[in-house]
């Protein structure tokens, strides 16, 4: 069957990353399909790797800092191993966008001629390969973000002088602090999927189950970190595109509240709208790599570069603060805490990962408290559509009022203020099909108005408003005369998805209309004989919780990690990053 326009296009550009990589570092063979072999990371990988590539690329960001500032490592050896094995993520999963492997190495020498000169390292990340979610733009790089319209243009824009010229700010800023740039990661069309896939790299599969999603729409990065083929990357998150992909993959990742990041430069969906905004954050395969690559943005003072990034220094006292209420002084921690959202009940992985979490704060002699906040209903309302009509559909969180009176809406709101008009503008440039699993309106809905706009940024205000209070009311029950440290919740209700099955984003999307800090703690990974549906009967909240319980299978999501999410209020980065690396690693040591 001949290939349309588009289709030959999309074609075109896959085989041109693939032949990217160089011939030696090709797997030789077929590769087995996801039955034969659901899990490529660990022993998999490694058998294409050396000892030495192996121990280089399972050394976490701050290890291999250590190493490279220092000229233990030279910064050649560690870009080459990690060059290496995100060819082999690639050629696994489809997680790469673009391959600039010999800009890389370039990059490498250069820093290693300048240690050699000096005795002294460029930057904090001298040396540390980093890889890139595709939104950024690089010089000598194309962008696409899964657009077929996009190839060989800048963000469709055939006669723009800044292809292949422009960088983002956070490019710019990685750059100086010695990082090196080796690879852009593939992106969901349009940005909005709890997936990713598009016309031009297909699907991203779960490197740990690739009968199974990455997540979205930062999957790329979930999986290339997963895999072991980048120490830290950076992704963004308008919905949970950052902590879906950390969830799925195994991975640490931070949703920052807006401002703290630059975005400045990057190419993105609906830019200029400012209801929900898309916010950058990292993700890496520990939690102290994530506070590595934030605390050196954040060195580089980026509200220079970007008038978006408010004027906040990394903030030690705070850090020194959180650390002495880990270690119980003066009266220890208070944690909130949800199991459902009152609109899908998780699946028994992510139950047992929350029942985990839960058991972990309280060996630790910290508090628990029941968390009852205003409906995240209304937030997901505020984002994405209309509340369910039917009582027993709502997901509604609490018995008391005023939060659990949500009000009819209209249909597609902050994720869909243009009536899908820059989506369709992109599409239309390629006339390329729509995946299905692409979470804005496509059915040529009224943009809304000036007016319109207004009051859902108004609902949006109160909205916050009566969650702040109901924050600040904890400090009636914590026992330790502060509201509530932070929140756990589930991420999703399935650890990683089926292809096509993304259930909701009502877990992570309420979190982007509050504007509050969250980042992704791993807890562990399905397991056939464990986590198997109860046998007694229960209520369903609507047909979408049963249908998703339906689709639950222990043999299909069996090795699937499973995370849970740790969020606080706005502009709280600091004291979650402490809460995620201390959480994190009591959860490790009482599963060892």
């Amino acid at each position: 069957m001949a290939l349309t326009s588009w289709e030959q296009t999309a074609a075109t550009k896959r085989q041109s990353v693939l032949a990217a990589i160089p011939e030696k570092w090709r797997i030789k063979g077929p590769i087995p399909s996801p039955t034969e072999q659901r899990d490529v990371t660990g022993p998999y990988i490694q058998q294409f790797l050396s000892p030495r590539e192996i121990e280089i690329t399972e050394t976490d960001a701050v290890g291999i800092t250590e190493r490279t500032t220092t000229g233990q490592w030279t910064a050649v050896e560690v870009t080459e191993a990690f060059c290496h094995r995100a060819a082999l993520a690639h050629q696994l999963v489809n997680c790469l966008h673009e391959i600039f492997f010999d800009a890389a190495l370039e990059t490498a020498r250069v820093l290693d001629d300048h240690y050699t000169k000096t005795g002294k390292p460029l930057g904090p990340l001298h040396g540390l390969p980093v890889s890139l979610k595709d939104q950024f733009h690089v010089k000598g790089v194309e962008t696409t973000m899964g657009y077929v319209g996009w190839i060989n243009t800048f963000q469709g824009k055939t006669d723009d002088p800044r292809y292949l010229t422009h960088e983002s700010e956070l490019v710019k800023e990685l750059r100086a602090a010695g990082a090196v740039l080796y690879c852009k990661t593939s992106v969901p069309m349009t940005l909005m999927s709890g997936e990713t896939m598009n016309n031009i790299i297909v699907y991203t599969h779960n490197p740990k189950n690739r009968l199974l999603s990455s997540g979205g729409s930062s999957g790329g990065e979930g999986a290339l970190i997963a895999l072991r083929g980048s120490p830290a990357g950076f992704g963004t998150d308008i919905g949970g595109s950052i902590r879906v992909p950390a969830s799925f993959n195994g991975l640490y990742g931070i949703r920052p509240s807006v401002g703290r990041m630059p975005y400045e430069g990057a190419a993105n969906s609906w830019d200029g709208q400012n209801t929900v905004l898309s916010v950058v954050g990292p993700l890496s395969s520990s939690a102290r790599g994530l506070v590595l690559l934030f605390k050196t943005v954040l060195g580089a003072k980026p509200w220079l570069g970007d008038p978006g990034v408010l004027e906040i220094p990394w903030r030690e006292d705070i850090v020194e603060e959180t650390r002495k209420l880990v270690q119980g002084q003066p009266e220890g921690l208070a944690f909130g805490i949800f199991y459902d959202d009152g609109l899908v009940k998780p699946q028994p992985p992510v139950e047992r990962a929350m029942r985990i979490a839960a058991e972990t704060i309280k060996s630790l002699g910290h508090k628990l408290i029941n968390w009852q906040p205003p409906s995240h209903q209304t937030a997901a309302s505020i984002a994405v559509s209309s509340p369910p009509s039917s009582p027993n559909q709502s997901f509604t969180t609490t018995t008391a009022p005023p939060y659990n009176k949500p009000t009819n809406h209209p249909k597609n709101r902050a994720y869909n203020l243009d009536g899908g008009a820059d989506a369709f503008q992109n599409f239309a440039l390629s006339k390329e099909t729509i995946h299905t699993s692409v979470v804005i309106d496509t059915s040529g809905s009224p943009q809304k108005t000036a007016l319109e706009i207004a009051a859902l940024n108004v609902e949006k205000r109160e909205y916050q408003k009566q969650y702040l209070d109901y924050w600040n009311s904890t400090a009636q029950v914590t026992g330790t005369g502060r509201p509530v440290d932070a929140v756990i919740c589930p991420v999703a209700p399935h650890a990683a998805c089926i292809p096509g099955k993304y259930a909701t984003i009502g877990y992570t999307a309420f979190i982007n209309v509050l504007d509050y800090t969250s980042a992704v703690v791993p807890v562990t990974c399905a397991d056939r004989g464990v986590d198997v549906l109860g046998t007694e009967g229960r209520e369903y909240f609507g047909e979408l919780d049963r249908r998703t319980e339906g689709e639950y299978d222990a043999d299909v999501f069996d090795g699937a990690p499973a995370g849970i999410q740790l969020f606080g209020r706005r502009l709280q980065e600091e004291k979650i990053l402490v809460l995620a690396e201390y959480l994190g690693e009591e959860i490790r040591k009482a599963s060892a």
